[in-house]
């Protein structure tokens, strides 16, 4: 099976998971070489939190990127809104996922071991970000606010505990 098909099929894969983890996702099919467009290989979003993600897979050990791939992610993801991520596999393994600055080496590389994978990588489920409780943030804020205004509390007690 040559490269292209192969990866082409782990990125389906991706898809697959992502939407089977409930993410709204799509596989941009013109990433790569097929186009002058610079895109990432997969968008993915829950309506809280949204990513590009460069996906690599490897039978072996490791997987590098170029910074040009990195880059070209870290402004696509940048100008979409979403967060940028690198997406790996390894051969009977399940995938993880790098913010691209966890994966640069000292020299400049960007690169992927798997034994990183196994420490560091975020799972599918880390992905995840729930939208945030905004009944129970309003709450929260009243009473900070209420004891503000009692002078229970000082301006800059309430301040920190807003932060």
């Amino acid at each position: 099976m040559s490269a292209n098909r192969k990866g082409d099929r782990r990125e389906r894969q991706l898809v697959n998971a992502l939407d089977s983890a409930g993410f709204a996702v799509m596989r941009a099919p013109a990433s790569g070489s097929a186009t002058e467009r610079e895109l990432p290989d997969v968008l993915a979003g829950n309506g809280t939190v949204f990513y590009a993600i460069e996906a690599k897979a490897s039978a072996g050990d490791p997987i590098y990127l170029t910074s040009e791939e990195v880059e070209a992610l870290r402004y696509f993801a940048e100008s979409f809104g979403a967060k940028p991520r690198i997406g790996v596999r390894f051969d009977r393994e399940e995938w993880a996922f790098f913010h691209p600055a966890d994966i640069l080496t000292e020299n400049g590389a960007y690169r992927v071991k798997k034994e990183l994978t196994l420490e560091a990588g975020e799972s599918m489920d880390d992905l995840w970000v729930e939208e945030p409780d905004t009944d129970a943030q309003r709450e929260e804020i009243k009473g900070i606010l209420d004891a503000l205004d009692q002078e229970v509390m000082s301006v800059e007690e309430a301040v920190d505990s807003l932060l």
